[in-house]
């Protein structure tokens, strides 16, 4: 078995966000977006295949963000400084 895997490019663990094929100031969509987070800004393509994935993760964020805003305006009611 054979392959022609090249581990000493220069490019191999080079974030794609400073390649010159993306930074195009092109506009990403939320797929993009958290595939970038979570892997570090080295792959812009893992999660493209179910967009509706990075709205789970968008909703998450944004439930947990809501939920701790709530909660800090309960526990301000109860314990006033």
């Amino acid at each position: 078995m054979t392959h022609n895997l090249n581990f000493k490019s220069s490019q191999l663990f080079r974030p794609v966000v400073f390649s010159s094929e993306f930074n195009s100031f092109k506009s990403i969509n939320a797929s993009q977006a958290w595939s970038l987070f979570f892997t570090g800004g080295r792959e812009d393509k893992k999660l493209d295949s179910n967009p509706r994935i990075s709205l789970l993760f968008t909703s998450v964020l944004l439930a947990l963000g809501i939920s701790g805003f709530a909660r800090t305006l309960i526990l301000r009611s109860f314990f006033p400084a």
